[in-house]
């Protein structure tokens, strides 16, 4: 019913910058909130950022508040990741995900998204 589709990841060294993309198939992507978590091997997955269905209140772990911003453009069924500054901590798969209800805020919870991309690689060296 709905597909999400990461790319933007990659090899980067500290202090470097680099913009994950994520394409959403479907009518309605303009109606949900979406948002990016990210996972370590070993490690809970961990909430990175989120925005509102129109795009108007955006939302960030404390981690990367101030290095990372999410954006999109639903005329694009497409949402962002900018990350700035990266740190090594920085590196772990990153998935893309959308709400399952409509209209939403943004949640830091992955339980509240019902549609997840395949995640994409991001590698940050010291």
């Amino acid at each position: 019913q709905v597909q999400l589709v990461e790319s933007g990841g990659g090899l980067v060294q500290a202090g470097g910058s680099l913009r994950l993309s994520c394409v959403a198939s479907g009518r309605t992507f303009s109606s949900y909130a979406m948002g990016w978590f990210r996972q370590t091997p070993g490690k809970e997955r961990e909430f990175v950022a989120a925005i509102s269905w129109k795009g108007g209140s955006t939302y960030y772990a404390d981690s990367v508040k101030g290095r990372f911003t999410i954006s999109r453009d639903n005329a694009k069924n497409t949402v962002y990741l900018a990350m700035n500054n990266l740190k090594p901590e920085d590196t772990a798969v990153y998935y893309c995900a959308k709400e399952s209800s409509k209209y939403g805020l943004g949640s830091q919870s992955g339980t509240d998204f019902g549609s997840w991309g395949q995640g994409t690689q991001v590698t940050v060296s010291s």
